[in-house]
């Protein structure tokens, strides 16, 4: 079993958020700017969990899960150009394609004995659906804070609106 590192660490929790933002971007209905937003999000963590794959190796090999981080980088990257160019259907299958290698991904590393997570899950089951927890509320905020357009309130108001006065009361 590999020791938990600062790579391992921010490996699942890059993998947690790709697993969480998925069903958000398949399921909406709006392909609009919360979608590009949360997509650029979701692309970056993807790639950070299929490039910090390679420097996470057992007895010093690599596995299949690292072939499939090879080919998960192609078709995310096929996805994004597609969407770029507008072809939807290609960036849908692409996108899709690469959520369903992860959850896969994310079974094998969770059922199989051995493993730093089933370990983890054994020895601090709390310390896991914390994190868990953790990474389900900041989706949920940065989703919600996307939706809400950035603003605390109702709309910004500007100096020149607060300024202006009806023309009956002008009069």
């Amino acid at each position: 079993m590999e020791p938990w590192n600062v790579l391992l660490v921010s490996h699942v929790i890059a993998a947690l958020f790709v697993l969480a933002i998925g069903p958000l971007q398949i399921l909406r209905r709006r392909r609009d700017r919360i979608h590009r937003t949360m997509g650029y999000v979701w692309v970056s963590a993807m790639y950070y969990v299929c490039f910090s794959s390679f420097w996470i190796v057992s007895d010093g090999h690599f596995s299949w899960l690292h072939g499939l981080s090879a080919f998960t980088i192609v078709t995310v990257t096929l996805g994004l150009v597609s969407a770029i160019r507008g072809n939807i259907a290609s960036h849908l299958g692409n996108m899709i394609g690469s959520y369903i290698g992860i959850a896969v991904a994310f079974a094998f590393a969770v059922t199989v004995p051995g493993r730093a997570i089933p370990a983890l899950l054994a020895t601090d089951p709390a310390s896991v659906v914390f994190v868990c927890g953790l990474v389900v509320l900041s989706t949920v905020a940065i989703f919600v804070s996307l939706k809400r357009g950035g603003r605390a309130g109702g709309p910004a108001r500007t100096v020149a609106a607060a300024n202006v006065t009806p023309a009956r009361a002008r009069s």
